[in-house]
């Protein structure tokens, strides 16, 4: 037995004061009415009554005083809510994963119903979404659960969030359900299925109640397929269909030789099984820059590549919308943001005795302004964002920034000189395997670059090597104490690099990667996918400041700040150093065909099993003893009541 309202301490001292009071009250309630009387002997019985004034002598009528302590002892009992210890025999567990994915927002289940009515009683006649009807269906479930039933409520998109306990409690199950609240991801089954297993392990009839329009995917992970075993699964689907327009793809990029200018590709798709005339809009830092009309047939998508355009400095933005004024039951894939780099003056300092290859490859930036010192005169004055030391390694002076290294040499390198490998007739040295994936490498192709000599790259395992020969690594990247350095094992006039444009396009990738540009090359992220967006400075952690306006503390590691990205929309990252707060920002799409797609499904089916309908739930007798209590101290009153007036208790 437990007790949900008040403490036990507290209600057996509450009980115990108060059954004192009633005592003493009832002890001083007695008191005599005068009556006149015609007959002599009647006072022989009144001279006999003065021994009933007696303290103690006037509990001769014991069953008023212990009808009231029941009564006292009734009302204390409901206060402290009893409940028994563990559920009744048979109780109905329930996991209910609602769908709280992008397509849950869709507008397409008709006007809002009289639970939206207002207080003049009028009705909302506005269009309601998935996911509000997925808030009635949970609160009915609630309401319908009888005797000790319980439910648990969770929202499903990229992650799974519990939202409730294993509860039967009204109150619980409305907040849950006024906390789920749909996102831009897609949901993931298979984990959310996972959890609801080890919820429901060893509780009695356990069931999995899936609300969603049936967009789930397949229900498999890295771990394979789930296995519900002998747990019923019951589907409730919501969702009606129809129109819908999205923009399924939005990227942009600077060109790299002229950073004032930009391109643009653009998806457009008509999830529709109808033909869609549509308008397509460009918007470039909030101004209108392009517009175009479209028609789409029956699911299908086109793109559109907007090139050599300018104007725009930041921001980019796209739109779809039905041309004629059409309703698009989906406006949450009608935008979509990519985010241009931001253009600004890096500073350069080169540490060389004489490169011309290195020098004219710096020329091609203009947004490069570089030093140029010899090794004897290192460090030059002034703070740098990256400094190129060209065959040198000195000790790092301060306010270098991050490090280039070419034929790296001396005795202050952060990694590892290896021996030296040189080509021989048949064998020649060159990049054998490179991480396509890195940043360095975009638009660069090093797989036929002969170098007569050079020197393996030895660094930690922390350190990536971006390019590797079979004897070892020749182009290697790292960090030491947040100064991040690049470096490239073999001079550039010992090879054919400098003969071809990989060797302009991958110094300005590497300059690019230290100023932290690569992001704008990445215009926008996905959500659902856990973000590492770079992060300034050396903080562990950051603010990141969501599309709504909303804040969230977010960690640090590595230089790259982790996020589970839910929604579309431009961000700021807000990263502390010293007394300075720095900030950049980023974009994030859906551009999900498969969330566009707003047909819902009608069944539900997880390996060889369908779901089946939701069933055997009708409101019945709670196990509330509260309400019981509260029954029989009404009962006593009434006894009470009647026993007064029958002269039966005074």
């Amino acid at each position: 037995m437990h007790f949900f309202g008040i403490s036990t301490t507290l209600l057996l001292q509450a009980g115990a004061g108060l059954a004192a009071v009633v005592v003493a009250l009832y002890i001083l309630r007695l008191r005599r009415r005068p009556a006149s009387v015609p007959f002599a002997k009647l006072w022989q019985r009144v001279l006999r009554d003065k021994e009933s004034s007696a303290l103690f002598s006037q509990l001769r009528r014991l069953l008023s005083l212990l009808l009231q302590l029941l009564l006292l002892g009734l009302l204390l009992l409901a206060l402290a809510d009893p409940r028994p210890s563990a559920p009744a025999a048979g109780a109905r567990h329930l996991v209910v994963l609602v769908d709280a994915s992008a397509s849950m927002k869709a507008t397409d289940v008709g006007p809002q119903g009289a639970a939206a009515a207002g207080p003049a009683g009028a009705v909302a006649s506005g269009p309601r979404s998935r996911l509000e009807l997925a808030r009635e269906k949970v609160r009915e479930l609630g309401r319908s659960l009888s005797g000790a039933d319980a439910m648990l409520v969770a929202q499903m998109d990229a992650a799974l969030t519990p939202l409730s306990s294993m509860t039967s409690e009204p109150a619980e199950i409305e907040q849950a359900a006024r906390r789920l609240a749909a996102v831009d991801v897609r949901a993931a089954l298979a984990p959310a299925l996972r959890f609801a297993l080890d919820a429901l392990r060893a509780l009695s009839r356990p069931e999995i109640v899936v609300v969603s329009d049936g967009a789930l995917g397949e229900p498999s992970d890295a771990a394979g397929p789930v296995d519900l075993g002998d747990v019923p699964l019951s589907f409730v689907p919501v969702g009606k269909g129809g129109r819908n327009v999205a923009v399924t793809g939005f990227a942009v990029r600077r060109y790299p030789l002229d950073k004032s200018r930009y391109e643009v590709m653009l998806e457009a798709t008509n999830a529709g099984d109808e033909p869609e005339d549509v308008e397509l809009e460009l918007y470039g830092d909030g101004e209108l820059s392009d517009i175009v009309a479209l028609r789409l047939g029956p699911h299908e998508s086109r793109s559109r590549f907007y090139p050599n355009l300018s104007g725009a400095s930041r921001t980019l933005e796209a739109r779809i919308a039905l041309r004629g004024g059409g309703r698009d039951v989906l406006p949450a894939d009608d935008r979509a943001f990519a985010l241009l780099p931001e253009r600004r003056r890096a500073r350069v300092q080169l540490v060389t005795a004489g490169n011309t290859y290195l020098e004219a490859a710096l020329l091609l930036d203009e947004y490069l302004e570089v030093v140029t010192v010899p090794p004897g005169r290192y460090p030059a004055a002034g703070a740098f964002d990256v400094t190129i030391f060209d065959s040198v390694g000195p000790a790092l002076a301060p306010h270098s920034g991050h490090v280039l290294y070419l034929n790296p040499s001396g005795e202050h390198l952060p990694f590892k000189l290896g021996p030296e490998i040189k080509s021989a007739r048949g064998r020649n040295v060159g990049f054998d395997e490179l991480d396509a994936h890195s940043p360095l490498l975009r638009h660069v192709s090093l797989g036929d670059v002969n170098v007569a000599r050079a020197h393996v790259l030895e660094g930690t395992k922390e350190d990536r090597a971006v390019g590797r020969s079979e004897r070892g690594a020749l182009l290697l990247q790292g960090r030491r104490q947040g100064t991040r350095f690049v470096a490239l094992g073999f001079d550039i006039r010992e090879s054919d690099l400098p003969l071809r444009i990989a060797w302009p396009l991958l110094l300005l990738n590497v300059i690019s990667d230290f100023i932290e540009e690569d992001i704008g090359y990445v215009s926008s992220l996905r959500t659902g996918d856990v973000w590492h967006v770079p992060a300034p400075g050396q903080a562990q952690t950051g603010r990141l400041r969501l599309p709504d306006g909303s804040e969230q503390v977010v960690p640090i590691k590595d230089g790259r700040a982790v996020f589970l990205g839910r929604h579309a929309g431009f961000y700021t990252l807000l990263v502390r150093e010293g007394a300075e707060e720095r900030t950049s920002m980023f974009a994030a799409n859906m551009s999900d065909p498969v969330e566009s797609a707003v047909k819902p499904a009608t069944e539900l089916r997880v390996g060889a099993r369908q779901a089946g309908e939701l069933a055997g739930f009708a409101v019945g007798a709670r196990r509330r003893w509260w309400i019981y209590l509260i029954g029989a101290a009404l009962l006593i009153t009434a006894l009470e009541w009647l026993g007064y007036h029958r002269r039966v208790t005074v």
